[in-house]
């Protein structure tokens, strides 16, 4: 009992370490489950059976420690998760799930906000695309290229991993959700928990789900958005587009109903939510208490994306094999 307690205890300072700390798992593992179910109902025949002899041809590792411990998924949904798992052991990688957009940029070339030596998540998408859509390609860096693909997509929904106000996407503001009152975790890099990354990822999910299983979830956003589906299948893959789509979001809804307004920060490159003049400790001032008018306008936006996210990835998919 000690030992687990210990280990209890160390886990969240060894994934904070590794880059891989839960707050910053994008849609938590539901979330990227609905994704996945979602774009796998919209699979063609034939790219149903192109992503089944990829992912079959090359399995992810059972010795590979999964945060996401959902039972009873399919190799296509399991995999919508392992990119968040992989970064303990390819911390290369962790630039991939985002793109720092700063909140007051306007519509433009995102390559500013893409470091070539570092990549984003716009950039990673892309390059495993190709990697992805190359028949010759080595199986096991495809099989790790559609499970990129089908995790990168949903990240790419998110509305706070596509904005930065010099605070990492929202994980340096801290903010009380539902009464539970931001308690600092790590006193160095100053982080708090809740913050309002965290919130996007996982509370306003597990809020609106009341316990319902993923399957369950994607089945009741299937019917709440059959009517507007077939728009979104239709449209043009096109990243740079939904990257500054998700920005919008982060900024009228994520941003813009705070209880609290937060100005815009010049932008400045931070490396820890002790940068910027301790941006994490001055947004913990303005003591942001989100609770029932938040998780009103925020979920049905959490919703759409989940929804859209899952449609784009099928119509993706469905595009490489015709």
């Amino acid at each position: 009992m000690k030992r687990l307690l210990r280990l209890a205890f160390l886990l969240p300072l060894v994934l904070a370490t590794l880059g891989v700390a839960p707050s910053a798992l994008a849609w938590g593992c539901k979330g990227h489950q609905i994704i996945a179910l979602i774009a796998e109902a919209h699979l063609t025949p034939r790219a149903r059976s192109m992503v089944s002899q990829i992912l079959s041809a090359s399995p992810i590792s059972p010795s590979l420690s999964r945060y996401c411990r959902e039972s009873g998924l399919d190799p296509f949904v399991d995999s919508s998760t392992w990119a968040d798992d992989i970064r303990s052991l390819r911390p290369n990688t962790a630039p991939w799930h985002f793109i720092d957009i700063p909140r007051g940029a306007r519509r433009g070339n995102l390559a500013r906000y893409c470091r070539p030596a570092d990549g984003c998540l716009t950039s990673a998408l892309a390059a495993q695309l190709r990697v992805l859509k190359n028949p010759r390609a080595d199986a096991t860096d495809r099989a790790d290229a559609l499970r990129f693909v089908i995790h990168l997509v949903g990240d790419l929904h998110q509305p706070m991993h596509a904005v930065t106000n010099n605070d990492r996407g929202g994980n340096c503001v801290p903010v009380s959700f539902f009464g539970r009152s931001p308690q600092q975790t790590d006193p160095i890099r100053e982080n708090y928990s809740p913050n309002l990354h965290e919130v996007w990822d996982v509370e306003i999910v597990e809020r609106s789900s009341r316990g319902e299983t993923p399957q369950q979830l994607a089945r009741a956003l299937e019917r709440k958005f059959r009517g507007r589906m077939s728009a979104w299948k239709t449209q043009r893959p096109d990243f740079a587009e939904w990257a500054w789509e998700t920005q919008a979001l982060a900024n009228t809804i994520a941003f813009g109903r705070l209880s609290r307004e937060i100005p815009i920060e010049p932008p400045r490159d931070v490396a820890t939510c002790a940068d910027d003049n301790h941006i994490s400790s001055r947004m913990f001032r303005l003591h942001e208490d989100l609770g029932p008018r938040y998780q009103s306008a925020a979920a049905p936006v959490v919703d759409e994306q989940l929804v859209k996210a899952g449609v784009r990835l099928a119509a993706l998919l469905n595009s490489l094999w015709r």
